[in-house]
């Protein structure tokens, strides 16, 4: 069976067409090797798991590469201290107990933690033995943990990061992880939120110690023709690669779902529709198009969720309505909430310091989205930012005398 486009879970070299990454993993490797801690906070199907798999296998040679995925503990797992310090031991002895490299001492100490169901653990406990095994290691140990939002309501892992962030603090006396890498779409700022809600919480995040990931998740137009140019090397349409790459970067920014669900869709739907003499009259503008629309109508996961975003925050509702239908140039500001949720959500990106739609497909998608809804079609939404516009001003005049 040849390689498939993929838009379900991560990308497997030799099964899945895919853009390059070795730029990305070199550019994150060098991060690793600085010893930094950070997380990759991107939307939904934006490519994070792919990219962490990836980087487990192509730092392998130079570290001990601990990957976890918290999609595999359970709710109980984060239930108590206890309870989370038995998960994470398990977790982590499942991926090292065939690993050479890792003493049989640190197995056993791993083993006891993990099965020590009938006494209290502590989080200390666990982190004894990552110091231990720290020190002892001939090779510096990474730690990658996918699917953080799991643990986003959970207290307990604010205090598992509140522990590594006291160790990275003392790693010129205390060996630890050379690298933690953290990935979700909720960032630690908006998890504690979440979990403590009150004002007072809102400064000194456990997760303070973060470096900045500047590294795009984004495929460029080069990135999309790179990938068409493996599929016509299997496939031998004659497609113009740069024509149908930069039609499909206009359509989607770069984002990988849209990317990989177009290119999907014209391979396995449109070059089988009836009449069509060849696969070459798919991979056409006529047939990126026809892909477009498709998704412009479909209903799929992606989709679903970023309405349901849109039905959970109003605040963030309201902005998109500003940007759709009243033509505004919205200037971001950082410090902005639902500015910073949209953003973390996938919906906008910045854009010469204003905030933009993501990309057509979702300016498209949204536009439809918010015509069905009572409150558009009555004025009621803009009648009700005009009211709230006008309040924010009487205050401000109010305030000056």
């Amino acid at each position: 069976m040849g390689r498939m486009f993929n838009v379900n879970g991560v990308c497997i070299p030799g099964l899945h067409y895919m853009v390059d990454l070795k730029d990305r993993l070199d550019a994150i490797k060098a991060m690793v090797d600085a010893g930094h801690y950070f997380a990759i906070n991107k939307a939904r199907q934006y490519g994070k798991t792919t990219i962490l798999r990836s980087l487990a296998g192509y730092l392998q040679d130079a570290y001990i590469v601990i990957s976890l995925d918290f999609q595999r503990m359970s709710s109980a797992d984060f239930a108590s201290e206890s309870a989370f310090v038995n998960g994470l031991a398990r977790g982590i002895l499942k991926k090292v107990k065939r690993m050479e490299r890792v003493s049989e001492q640190v197995k056993t100490e791993l083993s006891e933690l993990a099965e020590n169901t009938n006494t209290a653990a502590r989080m200390a406990d666990i982190f004894d033995c990552f110091n231990d095994w720290c020190e002892q290691s001939e090779q510096p140990i990474v730690l990658l943990i996918d699917e953080v939002d799991t643990a986003a309501d959970s207290q307990v892992f604010l205090d598992f990061l509140a522990q590594l962030r006291a160790d990275y603090l003392d790693r010129m006396e205390l060996s630890t992880f050379q690298s933690v890498i953290l990935a979700s779409v909720y960032d630690i700022r908006n998890m504690r939120h979440k979990i403590r809600g009150g004002k007072e919480h809102k400064q000194n995040s456990p997760w303070n110690i973060s470096a900045k990931f500047p590294i795009n998740m984004s495929f460029s137009a080069e990135e999309i023709a790179g990938m068409l140019d493996q599929y016509e090397t299997d496939h031998a349409t004659g497609m113009d690669v740069r024509e149908v790459s930069d039609l499909i970067y206009a359509y989607t920014s770069g984002y990988p779902y849209l990317v990989s669900a177009i290119c999907k869709y014209i391979d396995e739907e449109i070059t089988r529709t009836a009449g069509l003499p060849h696969s070459s009259a798919a991979w056409t503008k006529a047939g990126v198009l026809a892909a477009v629309k498709h998704f412009l109508s479909e209903k799929n996961t992606l989709f679903e969720s970023l309405i349901g975003k849109l039905n959970d925050y109003p605040q963030m509702r309201e902005m998109i309505y500003l940007l759709l239908f009243q033509g505004q140039t919205i200037a971001y500001n950082a410090d902005d909430q639902a500015m910073d949720m949209l953003l973390m959500f996938g919906f906008v990106r910045v854009e010469q310091e204003t905030i933009q739609l993501a990309n057509r497909i979702f300016e498209t998608r949204l536009y439809n989205y918010f015509l069905t809804l009572p409150e558009v079609q009555s004025g009621e939404m803009y009648r009700k930012l005009l009211r709230r516009g006008s309040n924010q001003k009487s205050g401000a005049h109010g305030s000056d005398h």
